[in-house]
């Protein structure tokens, strides 16, 4: 049991070394700086099933570190929730497949509401039709799930939440996100005392 679970470990370390790193993530990073920091729109994040999950991660993550953003749930969105986005926001979709049907619905439904609004995606297949539409289409790498069944979302999730931490720091550094911003930002338990100390060295 212990060699299987190293195995897990190495498989899934080996999946974020190889995810491909390109101009995607440039593009990603100034669009959502140019719609939310020089525009004033937010960034909405969506995704369905394990992916939806990160999603929220990611959108929370964001929004924590100077960057407001949102979660969009792709289903809810077809019952009223859509009226959450506005002109200047930017939505950033998750699919392993590139084929979700809500994902592509919720494409149809953001046109029909702002035609020119930015979709990047996170994808393991930048083949699909969503690319099409993506101003800018993060790769995954596609890598094989640890899942014995080769089905359940495992490497595939974990690979698109290093790709949601390296959008968040990047867009930190673009920024130039402090401890005192933080600090204005997560009040409460340990990280906000933490913040608040740093904040005052």
């Amino acid at each position: 049991m212990i060699e299987a679970i190293k195995d897990i470990f190495a498989q899934e370390a080996e999946a974020i070394r190889n995810i491909p790193v390109d101009d995607n993530f440039q593009k990603a990073i100034d669009i959502i700086h140019h719609q939310v920091h020089e525009k004033g729109g937010k960034l909405v994040v969506s995704g369905m099933g394990k992916a939806g999950q990160i999603a929220q991660n990611i959108a929370t993550t964001f929004s924590s570190t100077g960057t407001p953003a949102v979660f969009l749930h792709p289903s809810d969105a077809q019952h009223g929730d859509l009226g959450v986005l506005a002109i200047n926001d930017v939505l950033l979709l998750m699919t392993n497949s590139g084929k979700t049907r809500e994902i592509i619905e919720l494409i149809d439904l953001t046109k029909n509401l702002f035609d020119h609004l930015p979709l990047l995606v996170i994808t393991g297949n930048c083949g699909a039709d969503i690319s099409k539409y993506s101003s800018a289409c993060i790769f995954t790498g596609n890598p094989k799930e640890v899942c014995p069944l080769g089905l359940t979302p495992s490497t595939s999730t974990t690979v698109m939440t290093v790709i949601g931490d390296a959008l968040v720091v990047s867009m930190m550094k673009k920024i130039g996100f402090t401890s005192s911003d933080y600090a204005k930002r997560h009040h409460g338990g340990y990280l906000g005392h933490k913040s608040r100390e740093q904040a005052s060295q």
